[in-house]
């Protein structure tokens, strides 16, 4: 079964691929191929020029640099923008933070961060969880008491991915105890360098210094930073969630991957001939294959009954999530299956810094470098097991009182 797109859908997704292809830089779309670290500049570089062509926030209002197209040519953008191998737009940036300023900041806030977001001349990063608060948000204890003209924060953020890249951090505070969690919680936008930040890096199995820990010491923090109404932070959290969400399946990321694979695989490999007449590998490799078709059929289906973000995430995205991520494992098991033997002799310092790691990683590093990384794809931005209750309960009906 083949998805059918529109003669203006196809022509589209024929605009896009000629417009990346012609405009990002080749070292970038290679290190993206090869899945490196990439520097903090290269993806500022590749937003900006995205941002020029208005691919980086399609999803946006328009009067903010948002371009009105349909939930399907979205959908297209992101899988060209992945199968093109041309770094995301940064989703701190522009699905997150930025959606909420446009829909509850003031009318400062917006002239203020909003161009400034969508073009990542600002890297913001997101501080949610706390380490007593992952998949239950509620309980955050990171408290914001306002003194006059600020709030003083206290508390530590954890699993802040890229908070030594940021130079905004936007965060969940607790601003006044009330008798339900939900309650009491206030979004406000923190400048990184303001004193009593401190940034502390976690390592990672994959080698690559991408999360840290964020620690708060009585930090003052502009009452002005303060997103919409004070207390309210909950219900902007979840909007956030119900936002741009036509790539959740990951479908242009594993089709790279995969391609990548075919391409190792199909080189001899000595007396044995190339990897890819192995029945047992070419029997894991369809099967990912068509995994990954249905995937994209019925990431389209979902797409094209798209609901208004005002409705909240629409339930059936979280199949995306699980499905998308277990393919992408898949196909990272395949590829470090490629390096044979030789994935033995792979290895890399975690130690390095996103710059120093790019350019001392081999290909087979890397390789095993994102097959580790790979393992996350289960667990942030909702675990499975946590996308599975959504889905138990919002469309099979389960846990319902009766």
């Amino acid at each position: 079964m083949e998805l059918q797109f529109t003669d203006d859908e196809k022509a589209f997704r024929e605009e896009v691929r000629a417009y990346l292809l012609a405009n990002v830089p080749g070292h970038i779309r290679k290190a993206v191929y090869e899945e490196r670290p990439l520097p903090r500049e290269w993806q500022i570089e590749a937003q900006q020029i995205l941002n020029q062509a208005g691919y980086a926030v399609p999803h946006w209002p328009v009067e903010w640099g948002g371009r009105d197209w349909s939930a399907v040519k979205r959908a297209i953008l992101a899988e060209e923008i992945d199968r093109n191998s041309v770094p995301k737009p940064l989703a701190f940036n522009t699905a997150l933070v930025g959606p909420v300023i446009a829909a509850f900041g003031s009318d400062e806030q917006k002239r203020r961060f909003l161009p400034a977001i969508a073009n990542l001349d600002l890297w913001f990063c997101q501080g949610f969880s706390e380490p007593d608060a992952g998949s239950d948000l509620a309980s955050l204890k990171t408290s914001a008491v306002r003194d006059g003209k600020v709030y003083r924060v206290n508390g530590q953020k954890i699993w802040t991915t890229y908070a030594h890249e940021a130079d905004w951090i936007f965060c969940l505070v607790r601003s006044a105890q009330m008798d339900r969690p939900q309650q009491g919680i206030s979004f406000l936008l923190m400048d990184m360098n303001i004193p009593g930040i401190t940034v502390r890096p976690i390592p990672t199995i994959d080698g690559y210094h991408h999360v840290n820990e964020v620690y708060f010491d009585n930090v003052e923090v502009p009452v002005d930073n303060l997103v919409g109404e004070e207390g309210r932070g909950w219900d902007y959290a979840k909007y956030l969630l119900g936002q741009e969400r036509t790539s959740m399946g990951n479908v242009g990321f594993s089709g790279r991957r995969l391609d990548r694979v075919r391409a190792i695989a199909s080189q001899a490999s000595g007396e044995s001939g190339a990897l890819i007449n192995d029945p047992d590998f070419r029997r894991r490799l369809s099967w990912t294959e068509i995994e990954l078709k249905a995937l994209q059929l019925t990431q389209m289906r979902v797409v094209a009954s798209a609901r208004s973000p005002s409705d909240g995430p629409d339930p059936k995205t979280s199949i995306l999530k699980i499905k998308g991520g277990e393919l992408l494992q898949a196909a990272a098991g395949l590829l470090l299956d490629t390096l044979g033997p030789e994935a033995l002799t792979a290895g890399f310092s975690a130690q390095h810094e996103g710059e120093d790691l790019h350019q001392g990683l081999d290909e087979k590093s890397a390789i095993l470098s994102a097959y580790f990384s790979s393992r996350k794809y289960s667990i942030f931005g909702g675990s499975n097991e946590i996308q599975r209750n959504i889905l138990a309960k919002a469309v099979l009906g389960l846990g319902r009182r009766v």
